[in-house]
């Protein structure tokens, strides 16, 4: 085996490693969130308007590093089910704005109880979560960075 056949092990790809871990995450939150009638990525989207409500959408999909042909259905399915209201903005019609209805700020608190019962299912403790986010968060900057010059 050459130096170059193991640079190219699928087991060596640091994206490999991210992709399945992010696809594995997603399967130990589906029992989680189903209880809430909830996807993943609507409960990522309910987390950022939890935090703050009223926004854009180009700022809500920049926060979620999700372009609009795939926010735009996202949000119309949140809206469908009650959570959120999309209403255009009256300074720029070109800008819709996001809000929360009031049974989508009612789930915040039935949400409340997804990250403990995450952590447990992933068999990490407190610390090692705190450290591992730590370090992805960082590298996420760095990588966004990168992307953006």
């Amino acid at each position: 085996m050459t130096p170059e056949d193991d640079l190219l092990k699928l087991e060596n790809q640091l994206c490999f490693a991210f992709y399945a871990c992010s696809r594995e995450m997603t399967k130990l939150y589906r029992p989680i969130l189903s209880g809430l009638g909830l996807t993943y990525t609507q409960y990522i989207t309910l987390l950022a308007l939890w935090e703050k409500d009223g926004i854009g959408v180009k700022e809500l999909g920049a926060r979620l590093y999700l372009d609009s042909g795939t926010l735009t259905p996202l949000l119309k399915k949140l809206e469908s089910m009650g959570l959120l209201t999309r209403t255009r903005s009256k300074a720029d019609e070109r800008n819709v704005i996001i809000e929360l209805t009031d049974e989508g700020r009612a789930l915040k608190s039935q949400a409340a109880e997804v990250p403990a019962k995450l952590y447990a299912g992933a068999g990490l403790r407190q610390e090692e979560l705190e450290s591992l986010r730590a370090q992805l968060q960082s590298l996420l900057r760095k990588v966004d960075e990168a992307v953006q010059t």
